[in-house]
């Protein structure tokens, strides 16, 4: 039985039927029956009926599922941890910086050989 691929285009439904017929293959290559995979997940066996025959259950149910059957790296992949965004690494990098005053030290300017220095009151110019 091949699988079909999971995209945009298929129905809620027909998702649901793929995975709960993956969840079934991963079951049997196991080699766990319906009521050992329930007992190890702590849901019903009717449970784990449904969820292979695609019918809609909760989340936690296909969690515990998952992990039983050794799928978590999976779901992992499936929803992986976005990043921070750029405008986040902006911000971060910007934190507690505000404005800076230019660096360095001023010196005096150089006067020229004959000059005399400039005073208050001095009205030469």
């Amino acid at each position: 039985m091949a699988n079909m691929i999971i995209n945009n285009k298929l129905s809620d439904e027909a998702i649901l039927a793929e995975l709960g017929g993956r969840l079934a293959q991963r079951r049997i290559a196991r080699q766990l029956s319906q009521a050992v995979l329930a007992a190890e997940a702590g849901v019903a066996k009717r449970t784990v009926e449904r969820v292979e025959a695609g019918e809609s259950v909760q989340l936690v149910t296909l969690v515990r599922l998952c992990r039983v059957l050794d799928l978590m790296d999976g779901l992992d992949q499936w929803l992986p941890e976005t990043g921070p965004s750029p405008m986040a690494l902006l911000k971060e990098k910007n934190a507690g910086k505000g404005r800076q005053r230019a660096s360095g030290q001023r010196t005096a300017p150089v006067m020229k050989s004959g000059e005399k220095t400039w005073t208050w009151g001095d009205s030469s110019s």
